[in-house]
């Protein structure tokens, strides 16, 4: 895949994430409502620095940013995650209208999707109910794990996301999340290769995901804090 010649995030080997900008940094919180279920997302602390090292680690005691520490604490970055197309690798739930691509592995445990219904179940609903909460749930997915396809224009529905870094907070599971990159930011592996452009994706920050370096919500099971 070619260099899209916009911003850019290199992974280092075993070391930090090498964003060449600038790309705008802000504190992404999913919101909850009286019940618990997640229901938006809250954008705070916005920074336009340029480029810069963010902690891959989960490490770093300046986080979100690299100072260092993997190098002492010998963290493994190994990559691997399957580069197999998002369109190729994702399995597919038919409703009257819809299609709902699933790609599992890509879980960053925000829980939009299981709000309201549960978007699985929704999607093989009818009505335009049904059509407006598997749009939105898919929508607010930060890892574009689930998408949701018009059946007849085969149409995608995306978010209008510009290019930029979100450190999700997850005050209800009580963790920090992953990175979630957005707006179609190219990620290039150690190796020189880069990954399939998306216009969302979540990289690891916790440095305990199996599925490197993509998030694959281990950090709600180690209860990563990143609120230094």
């Amino acid at each position: 895949m070619p260099d899209t010649g916009g911003p850019r995030i290199r992974v280092s080997k075993n070391g930090p994430y090498l964003v060449d900008g600038p790309v705008p940094v802000a504190r992404q919180t999913i919101v909850t409502d009286a019940t618990g279920e997640s229901v938006a997302w809250s954008e705070t602390e916005r920074s336009e620095r340029g480029s810069c090292a963010l902690c891959r680690c989960g490490g770093s005691n300046i986080k979100p940013y690299c100072d260092g520490t993997h190098a002492t604490i010998g963290f493994d970055g190994t990559e691997t995650a399957d580069r197999t197309p998002y369109d190729h690798a994702a399995t597919a739930v038919d409703g009257p209208e819809l299609r709902l691509m699933d790609r599992f592995e890509l879980c960053a445990e925000a829980r939009f999707c299981s709000a309201r219904g549960k978007i699985w179940n929704r999607v093989t609903l009818d009505g335009a109910d049904s059509i407006a909460v598997v749009v939105e749930q898919s929508e607010l997915c930060p890892s574009g794990r689930y998408i949701a396809v018009d059946i007849a224009t085969r149409l995608a529905h995306e978010p209008d996301l510009e290019p930029s870094i979100g450190l999700v907070e997850d005050p209800q599971a009580g963790v920090s999340g992953p990175l979630w990159v957005r707006g179609g930011v190219q990620v290039v592996s150690a190796d020189g290769e880069p990954y399939e452009v998306r216009n969302r994706v979540t990289l690891c920050r916790c440095g305990s995901s199996k599925n490197k370096p993509f998030c694959d919500s281990t950090h709600v099971d180690i209860g990563f804090d990143a609120s230094e």
